[in-house]
Formats: C-alpha cells, structure tokens, sequence
C-alpha cells in the first residue's frame, strides 16, 4: 500500500514595495537656471515578517522618457539624485507603511513669455537598502518639469 503525505506550506514571510507614485508636474519659475526644488515620492511597502525593517539608504534617478518643444536634455539622459530622504526610517512587523521620500532636483527655464513652453517627462525609480534587503521600484506614473 502506497501512502502519499503532503504538506501545506505558505510562502515565506517578507518585506516587499508594492507600489510607487511621484509628484506629476513641477512648473519651473521663469528665468531659473538650475533652480533646486524637491520632487515628492511615496512607496507603499508591506512587512509581512515577524521582525521590523529598517530602511538603511536610499537613492533615487530619473530618466528622461519624453520631451516638447525644445529641452536642455535628450530622451534617454539619467540624472542620479544621489542620496535620498526617506520618512519612517521603519517598518514594524506585520503591518505596511507609506514611505515619503524627498529627491533633491533642479530646473532650469527662461524668462515666462520670451520663448515658447517646453517641458520633459521623467521615469523616476527608487532604490532602498534594508535590513529585509535590497530593493527598486519604478513609479507607475511620469514626472513632468515645464519650463517657458
């Protein structure tokens, strides 16, 4: 006689980000020349463990996926923004939490009425590094800078 056992399992426990959006739009002030402002991210992270989660660093870049009308960039250029702040710093056990991140950016744009309007859509992804490991996550929308 032939017995076959099998067992029930669940996957493991785990810290994850789910999802990510950015700031849609900025307006870059007239007559700015690498004027500093800061584009406003938000991650949804779930920590499905039995231990909280510490976010240790985090980095963030943008790509520039589309223009119109004439951009000091082209198509495909990566900006690193570098180090990033990121607010709760931690995750506790079994629960999800709205992570805010701050990126650091910059635009640059002439005197409103003496050129025609431009502006550049931008991919942003985050990169974080944790006690649960390391992770990246695309924002499921652009980030627009226009400029006169």
């Amino acid at each position: 006689m032939l017995v076959v056992l099998s067992a029930c399992s669940s996957p493991p426990a785990r810290f994850s980000v789910v999802g990510a959006t950015v700031d849609p739009a900025y307006w870059c002030p007239g007559g700015s020349n690498n004027a500093p402002y800061t584009l406003h991210a938000t991650i949804q992270a779930r920590n499905d463990t039995a231990s909280e989660v510490t976010i240790d660093s985090a980095t963030a870049e943008m790509v520039l996926t589309s223009v119109n009308g004439s951009w000091l960039e082209r198509v495909g250029d990566r900006y690193d923004a570098g180090a990033v702040e990121v607010s709760p710093r931690t995750v506790a056990p079994r629960s999800s939490a709205t992570l805010a991140v701050a990126i650091p950016s910059a635009c640059t744009s002439a005197v409103y009425g003496s050129s025609r309007s431009s502006s550049g859509a931008y991919q942003v992804k985050v990169h974080l590094v944790t006690s649960a490991g390391a992770f990246s996550i695309t924002a499921s929308n652009r980030h627009e800078i226009r400029a006169a």
